[in-house]
């Protein structure tokens, strides 16, 4: 292994992951630096090259599925510079937006929106490096500093000295147990690489090829229709454990669960009330479809038995029993449920539209369990420690068990940053060097 880089400097905060959930907590601590009279040093490590969000899947069909208000600040700050209003503002769009008619903008615009908002703070974001682990430094059998090792795409590990980390790692491609063994295949890939993946198959070159996607969540559903749209030669199995594609529960009294004071409710819950609120909207964000994408695809099935040409499928009460890399194919063996009968189905290509797994956070932070209560948290995101574990630890986006189903989406975002961030300054808002500057802050909306 190479010698770590190790910069004596001391950061008040470094954040792992430089996605949604970070960035707005850039954009909150810069407006509580305003408030407070003095900066924070924070600096945020992303494993990405560049700014992207879900890059890999941004297929021409993929719209966002909440409202464009549920931005990086306008729950908290409607004002703020960093809105998505302001956003179109700037790049000459906002009247061709309002024509639109819509809440939902695609995700192709909001990555660019994301990406605007951070080239805002490119001087507190490391692209590239990778962060391997989160070591505690003892003093006199205290921790007051964590030390953040990273790799850089040269194999360089660098070492960066901070009092306190935001976690925000984001979720990890669940592969079942059945495709572990394909990971050097080419041919069976995560959504996640979907664009990347796809690239490399002949379908691009016109060529016929037969695909399955497993999964029956909108991932699974935006696949299907961009394999339709974009790719005449391809013939598509959608394979999906339930009797049916289910639509996603988006109406408005539901969807009171993702509102910010929604929050304190779960969290003061005990743990069985806590998981059975999850339980009992786990249709508004698991294994379901936006209603309007279900009637596309349906319209599509149809119209294949109006003109008795079926290219494509969607198998219901299927599970996968084996999968077997064959020269001609990947061979996957599928139980009706029903039935119980077995039939195997030969596929040019398998994509794994099956979810993400929250576990980043446990890896990373392993050298510190020891002193970290099963990486639980308080109401301000701080994960729960020993008195020896003085610097604070906080967690993005793994806290959906205490703080409900929104936690790992957008819709809370402006106001989770502002509770981190005040909870930051509160522990170490003593210590920060009085500096700031605002230069770096987009033009606001003015007035007419």
């Amino acid at each position: 292994m190479s010698q770590i880089h190790f910069p004596q400097k001391v950061h008040d905060l470094v954040g792992v992951g430089f996605g949604p959930s970070n960035l707005a907590l850039a954009i909150a601590l810069e407006e509580l630096a305003q408030t407070n009279g003095h900066a924070l040093d924070a600096l945020f490590i992303d494993k990405q090259v560049d700014y992207r969000w879900h890059g890999n899947t941004l297929a021409t069909q993929s719209e966002l599925q909440i409202s464009f208000l549920k931005d990086l600040v306008s729950l908290r700050n409607p004002t703020s510079p960093y809105s998505f209003v302001n956003y179109l503002h700037q790049k000459q769009r906002l009247v061709d937006f309002i024509n639109l008619g819509t809440f939902y903008p695609c995700r192709l615009e909001y990555n660019d929106y994301l990406r605007w908002a951070a080239e805002h703070f490119a001087t507190q974001a490391s692209y590239g490096e990778e962060v391997l682990r989160i070591e505690p430094v003892l003093d006199s059998g205290r921790i007051r500093h964590l030390k953040v090792i990273s790799r850089d795409a040269q194999g360089q590990e660098h070492g960066r000295l901070t009092r306190s980390v935001v976690v925000g790692s984001g979720g990890t491609p669940k592969v079942p147990g059945i495709f572990t063994a394909f990971k050097d295949d080419p041919r069976v890939f995560h959504h996640s690489r979907y664009l990347s993946s796809l690239a490399g198959l002949p379908c691009t070159e016109g060529k016929p090829m037969r695909i399955a996607i497993i999964g029956s969540g909108q991932s699974a559903a935006e696949a299907f229709i961009d394999l339709n749209d974009s790719f005449a030669s391809v013939k598509v199995d959608m394979i999906v454990r339930a009797s049916a594609l289910k639509p996603a529960d988006d109406s408005p009294f539901v969807n009171e669960v993702f509102a910010p004071v929604y929050t304190d409710l779960v969290f003061n819950q005990s743990s069985p009330e806590r998981k059975k609120l999850i339980d009992e909207y786990h249709n508004t964000n698991y294994s379901v479809v936006d209603i309007d994408l279900l009637e596309r695809i349906y319209g599509i099935l149809y119209r294949q038995k109006v003109a008795h040409q079926f290219r494509h499928a969607v198998l219901c009460r299927r599970q996968v029993q084996a999968a077997t890399a064959t020269a001609d194919g990947i061979e996957l063996t599928l139980e009706d449920l029903s039935t119980g009968q077995q039939q195997t189905h030969r596929y040019d290509a398998v994509i794994l539209a099956t979810g993400y797994e929250r576990r980043s956070h446990r890896e990373l932070l392993a050298p510190l369990q020891d002193y970290l209560q099963d990486y639980s948290v308080g109401r301000d995101y701080r994960a729960l420690a020993s008195s020896d574990l003085q610097a604070a630890v906080y967690l993005q986006g793994f806290c959906e068990a205490t703080h409900g189903l929104s936690d790992t989406l957008l819709s809370v975002l402006p106001i989770r940053a502002a509770e981190i961030g005040q909870s930051l300054y509160d522990t170490l808002g003593k210590q920060a060097v009085p500096a700031f500057a605002t230069s770096h802050a987009p033009t606001a909306l003015t007035s007419a």
